[in-house]
């Protein structure tokens, strides 16, 4: 006799195969951001960050990675906000500098881009 019992069911209690895991979540979201795919990288990160569970990488990675994926996808708004915020937990994070700093000139705020632009050429030889 043939057994139909679905995949999924077979599979389940074994070890958390079938479980997202936060690590899980992470992996992809660095993956769809490795393939271009911002917007839903950007969707995947700002969920983490919503839920962060036991997040075994720090939320700095997370929120670095978020505002990379919001600006690369235009969405210049969500990049000013996370960078923002970013900086409100790591003040020293020279990246998140320059990704504010990026975000505010293309918005037309260059005066509020300067001193950002600065800070990520100083601590961490970004130019821009």
């Amino acid at each position: 006799m043939t057994d139909f019992t679905p995949f999924e069911d077979l599979l389940r209690g074994h070890a958390g195969l079938l479980e997202d895991t936060t690590h899980d979540r992470w992996l992809r979201a660095q993956t769809l951001f490795e393939e271009r795919s911002y917007r839903e990288a950007a969707v995947l990160l700002t969920e983490l960050l919503d839920d962060p569970g036991d997040v075994g990488h720090e939320l700095t990675d997370v929120r670095l990675l978020l505002a990379r994926a919001l600006f690369h996808s235009a969405q210049l708004d969500g990049t000013i906000r996370v960078a923002t915020e970013l900086l409100e937990h790591d003040p020293n994070e020279p990246y998140a500098h320059l990704l504010l700093g990026r975000a505010l000139q293309r918005k037309g705020r260059k005066d509020e881009a300067q001193p950002h632009l600065r800070l990520a050429e100083l601590l961490g030889g970004y130019r821009s």
